[in-house]
């Protein structure tokens, strides 16, 4: 939830797709999340005060306490859940005064499970706040849904039991063409939003007939060369892209190595694993310094080409049964030098490419990294929607059980 003491400069925009920020406050010292109430479930008793519980049950929008509340356009993130949520603003006026507590609490309810509501709730410290203080404190608030229809029941009120209230339905649905994509979270099930991107990823039942081994090389990089930061929308596709690779059974065994081309550096590298360590590779995130560039790197002429090269040349030399880059458009001063790839050779295995580009038409030529992988006549692909993360991996993994098979026949007919 954010609160602002004058008119929110991004009032008109929508939550981007994959913002997985649940509720932030600008006049607290952190970001919050909104939180499930007690005793949710099947068969669970959630405590709550009659006065709230007999607002939600009359359903009559309340304005004791003076607020616009604004529902928020359902969408599908790249972490592959649907996001949701709302928009509220109220008068400073109406908090000025002493330190003020505001209590959210709302139910989500499920369609065809009516009787198996989910509560959540949330408390916001407000500081004091001058008697004269103009225009609106905005609030925002986002969780996740599974596939379904939902009636939202949600209030606000203060510490002097002022009631703001409003309902709305929404939905999440899954267009007919997408219908094989698997949702983060089930149908008909509402949850808090997850703020941690690195999550450790569960257990997956690994396939054992023929496992494949694959090398991921990730530039974790913004959109924007000339941002300072990542942002949440371009940690969470690449990051989306990784656990979705991740969760495929035919994967076995893992190497990942992330990269960033501004600090022409190695980020984190992990050999020959059983799964990807998200949590080590959020530690080792932490140590870019996007926006800075190393003085002893100033006076070297096209030093990123050379560290693109270098990489290319060590991280092909492994035989994985395929090799796989990710990550936002690389447009370097000069492409890696074809002699260079002409010594790499034939890797022996398909190499792909999943460009992450939100925006494909306004780069549609193809970048430094792409010139790489056409040359090892290696497929690319444009990540630019949630749905181009599910459907890419898909046809990569296919590929690859296609090309080892492949090989397998082709050495059994020679008699190796």
């Amino acid at each position: 939830m954010l609160i602002k003491g004058w008119p929110n400069p991004n009032r008109n925009r929508s939550i981007p797709q994959c913002c997985v920020i649940g509720l932030c406050v600008a006049l607290a010292p952190a970001a919050q999340a909104q939180y499930l109430m007690a005793g949710n479930g099947p068969g669970g008793a959630v405590r709550m005060f009659n006065t709230d519980m007999a607002v939600m049950e009359m359903k009559e929008v309340r304005k004791d306490l003076p607020c616009n509340v604004t529902p928020t356009k359902t969408n599908m993130g790249f972490d592959l859940k649907f996001h949701t949520g709302y928009e509220v603003t109220i008068p400073m006026k109406e908090l000025a005064g002493s330190e003020n507590l505001l209590t959210i609490i709302f139910r989500v309810v499920p369609d065809d499970r009516k009787d198996d509501p989910i509560f959540f709730t949330q408390k916001v410290k407000v500081p004091a706040i001058e008697e004269e203080a103009k225009g609106d404190a905005f609030l925002q608030g986002v969780f996740d849904v599974g596939e379904g229809k939902y009636q939202v029941d949600w209030l606000m009120r203060d510490r002097s039991e002022r009631v703001c209230s409003f309902y709305w339905d929404t939905e999440a649905a899954l267009q007919a063409k997408d219908r094989s994509i698997t949702v983060g979270v089930p149908a008909s099930t509402a949850r808090a939003t997850e703020l941690e991107q690195f999550k450790e990823e569960p257990p997956v039942q690994r396939s054992v007939e023929d496992p494949l081994n694959v090398k991921v090389l990730v530039n974790f990089a913004p959109q924007n060369p000339r941002s300072a930061t990542m942002q949440p929308m371009d940690t969470s596709a690449l990051v989306s892209i990784l656990r979705t690779i991740s969760r495929d059974p035919r994967i076995q065994r893992f190497t990942l190595v992330a990269f960033n081309l501004q600090e022409q550096r190695i980020v984190y590298r992990q050999e020959e694993a059983d799964k990807i360590d998200f949590p080590k590779l959020g530690d080792a995130l932490e140590s870019l310094k996007l926006g800075t560039v190393d003085v002893k790197k100033l006076g070297q002429k096209r030093a990123d080409t050379e560290f693109l090269t270098d990489l290319i040349r060590n991280e092909a030399k492994a035989s994985p049964d395929a090799l796989i880059f990710a990550g936002p458009k690389a447009m370097l001063e000069a492409n890696v030098p074809t002699d260079a790839l002409k010594e790499i050779g034939d890797p022996g295995y398909p190499v792909f490419y999943l460009n992450y580009n939100l925006n494909p038409q306004q780069t549609p030529w193809r970048d430094s990294i792409g010139h790489a992988v056409k040359f090892f006549k290696g497929v690319e692909y444009t990540v630019s929607r949630p749905r181009d993360v599910w459907f890419t991996v898909s046809e990569i993994v296919s590929r690859i059980v296609k090309s080892k098979q492949g090989k397998q026949l082709q050495s059994a007919a020679s008699g190796n």
